[in-house]
């Protein structure tokens, strides 16, 4: 097992990963910002699904969901369709047009990282996706369950007579 020096770097490079995302948010048109971009993807990823579903894949309330679907909808990238099972309910699908920007954006994302990464070797770049799948592995699908830290502990609640 690895020492505890070893996963405080750890914390720290995952910590710098938010650079790597913010360089790759900024090769996004403006017409498309990154929930846009998530709701695409994730459409392409997985195909056509409720807006629940998408929600839950983006990690976000449905709010927030309502609001990327609309900007989405809006530049007619995507279709909302009744659900056969629930009427009340809607069924998100790519169009053509949002199948192009999906591909545009792919295309963006591939330049980037080729670019950014010239130097390294095609192993180099294998084994950085296979170490990346292999921790998010470790991690579950972290999109749909929430994170659960312990209750803080207050000291002041928690000291005994004996303690004080």
């Amino acid at each position: 097992m690895a020492e505890q020096a070893q996963f405080e770097e750890l914390a720290r490079q995952l910590s710098a990963v938010g650079a790597v995302k913010r360089d790759m948010g900024r090769i996004l048109p403006p017409d498309c910002p990154a929930g846009s971009a998530a709701v695409l993807t994730l459409l392409g990823r997985h195909g056509d699904m409720r807006m629940s579903k998408l929600a839950e894949l983006l990690a976000v309330d449905m709010s927030v969901t309502s609001r990327h679907v609309a900007h989405v909808a809006a530049r007619g990238w995507i279709e909302r369709h009744p659900d056969p099972a629930d009427k009340r309910s809607r069924i998100l699908r790519l169009t053509p047009a949002g199948l192009d920007r999906l591909d545009d954006l792919s295309r963006r994302t591939t330049h980037l990282l080729a670019e950014r990464l010239a130097d390294w070797t095609d192993e180099d770049v294998g084994e950085l996706i296979r170490l990346m799948t292999r921790l998010r592995a470790s991690f579950g699908d972290c999109r749909s369950a929430p994170l659960r830290l312990p209750a803080p502990v207050d000291e002041e609640t928690t000291r005994t007579p004996a303690s004080t």
